[in-house]
């Protein structure tokens, strides 16, 4: 029987593929936008980070949740960093999310809020995500648009905490294979993801129409 990582893992991976493969990030790592398209999604990230992190420390002691919040994953300092770099000091005046982002957050909130089991779906998807892919994004933004590397601009990607992150990963994996829950909610929880997943494609269709390239 597969472990419940791998149980994830494939449920979700062909909403995971429809993300990666998305117009507006195969126009954006191709180097076809701006820096403007990605300083825009940046712009997006922050309000899913800020609904993934500000409820943090309230489960850092929940039975479930709580194994998964990891102050070295934290994203959000990391992002307003980028976000001066990329917007100037008053980027907090000019921060709008799209609907499609403030769907996606309402729906990070609400689970952090009320179904812990249900925070750790969203936890995964996003931090292994950017651990992971997240790499690419950054060595493409570095050649494309000229950031440092590893410096401001993109260090929403750099895990400054995690020295060897394919250890981190097994550890992270092996939490999610002893998750404090039946069976029953853990299949809950594969359909989060799946959720997951489908919200985050929903942002990169929004993107994609708000970046179009012209013909």
């Amino acid at each position: 029987m597969d472990s419940f990582s791998t149980l994830i893992r494939t449920a979700s991976h062909e909403q995971h593929m429809e993300a990666e493969t998305s117009t507006f990030m195969t126009d954006l790592l191709g180097g076809r936008l701006g820096v403007d398209a990605y300083a825009r999604y940046t712009e997006q990230l922050w309000f899913v980070y800020e609904a993934l992190e500000s409820r943090a420390q309230d489960l850092a002691s929940d039975r479930v949740a709580g194994p998964f919040v990891r102050p070295e994953l934290f994203r959000l300092a990391a992002l307003e960093r980028d976000l001066e770099h990329l917007r100037g000091p008053d980027w907090r005046s000019t921060l709008t999310a799209l609907p499609a982002t403030r769907g996606y957050a309402d729906r990070v909130a609400a689970v952090a809020r009320a179904w812990p089991a249900g925070y750790v779906a969203h936890h995964y998807t996003r931090y292994l995500g950017d651990l992971s892919g997240g790499q690419i994004i950054r060595d493409k933004a570095e050649r494309t648009w000229g950031f440092a590397k590893k410096g401001d601009g993109v260090r929403f990607y750099v895990f400054e905490g995690i020295t060897n992150p394919a250890a981190f990963k097994r550890e992270y994996r092996a939490l999610l294979d002893g998750l404090a829950v039946d069976d029953p909610e853990k299949q809950r929880v594969v359909a989060e993801c799946e959720r997951a997943f489908s919200l985050n494609s929903d942002v990169f269709s929004a993107l994609g129409e708000e970046f179009p390239l012209s013909a």
